[in-house]
């Protein structure tokens, strides 16, 4: 049981000691106006059990590295609760934004891994460095850029996956999975897991040696007031990201083509408003788990059962702390 945790460093101590006492189990930070890395120093320097995520920081805006170094860095200063969660990002914002080559994001991304692993073998083990792929070449590594050893492990390594082939590789040679939140129920059992399966059979591996993390848009209330507020939002967000061609086909698993069409149209003119009111009951319900407070935890087990091993809740503002922790306990412990 997960939560995202606020970017902004002046404000990341107090909302990383809230999500430790409220009972989650970790917390994650996005690269969307910040930088990823440093509120988990912060969280880590102000928290104790809970466990620290990026979901996502963008790869191909770094190198392996880099990367590297901070993976080693926070795993050490968290005493071992650092997880490296990569996303690719699109092409236009690592061209235009970053300013850095894009080229095969699967195979780049993949490389990236493996070279992750090259380096962190080179300083657990004094593994000669002598990684020469297609697309990161490491064959530099003097004793004086070896950092100082730590007992913890290297960092588990999620990887953001969309596509089918990065789910089939994500099973390959991931840690773990960090689904979209912009999926359905059903397209995480009829299309995401066996995805993700074929690469972990490829692989010789088993399912238990990935973990399958994912955002859940959750639609509560105390009353009912309370659960239209919480819908009419989430009726907008949904809208955004079912505006973009990338996931469209999750929307064709249940026949919505269409939808897809009429809100990337509305999308262009920046009619907002009009997109969230195409998103009915029937589609709000296949994309986020809906219901009174006395039934929301319920409700999510029930959506995560079988095929999301770790699900990233926020619960709107609304609820108050003490419900927010018997919520997470009923999560966590299936009381």
């Amino acid at each position: 049981m997960d939560a995202a945790v606020v970017s902004q460093l002046s404000q990341v101590p107090v909302a990383a000691r809230a999500l430790e006492r409220r009972g989650y189990d970790g917390c994650w930070t996005a690269e969307i106006n910040h930088d990823p890395f440093l509120p988990l120093t912060l969280a880590a320097e102000h928290t104790h059990s809970i466990e620290l995520g990026t979901s996502i920081a963008v790869a191909f805006a770094r190198n392996p590295m880099t990367v590297a170094q901070i993976g080693w860095d926070l795993q050490d200063y968290s005493h071992g609760r650092f997880i490296l969660g990569l996303g690719s990002q699109i092409r236009p914002h690592i061209e235009k934004r970053f300013s850095m080559p894009w080229s095969k994001p699967v195979a780049r991304m993949r490389e990236f891994v493996e070279a992750l692993r090259a380096i962190w073998a080179c300083w657990n083990d004094g593994t000669r460095l002598d990684f020469d792929g297609e697309f990161y070449t490491h064959k530099l590594m003097t004793p004086m850029f070896v950092p100082p050893g730590q007992p913890h492990g290297d960092p588990r390594v999620f990887v953001a996956a969309v596509g089918d082939r990065m789910t089939q590789m994500c099973g390959e040679v991931a840690d773990g999975l960090l689904a979209h939140a912009f999926s359905t129920q059903r397209y995480m059992r009829e299309v995401t897991i066996p995805t993700l399966m074929q690469g972990v059979e490829q692989a010789g591996r088993r399912r238990g040696d990935i973990e399958v993390a994912s955002p859940l848009f959750v639609v509560t209330g105390h009353d009912e007031q309370g659960l239209a507020d919480a819908a009419a939002a989430a009726r907008k967000q949904i809208a955004f990201y079912a505006s973009t061609p990338a996931y469209r086909n999750v929307l064709e698993l249940h026949g919505w083509g269409d939808l897809q069409t009429e809100l990337h149209r509305l999308s262009l003119t920046g009619d907002w408003d009009t997109m969230g009111s195409l998103i009915d009951d029937t589609t709000l319900g296949e994309f986020a788990v809906v219901g009174l407070v006395d039934d929301i935890a319920g409700r999510i087990r029930s959506r995560c059962d079988g095929l999301i091993d770790r699900v990233l809740v926020g619960f709107p503002a609304s609820i108050d702390e003490a419900t927010v922790v018997d919520l997470v306990t009923d999560l966590r412990t299936g009381a």
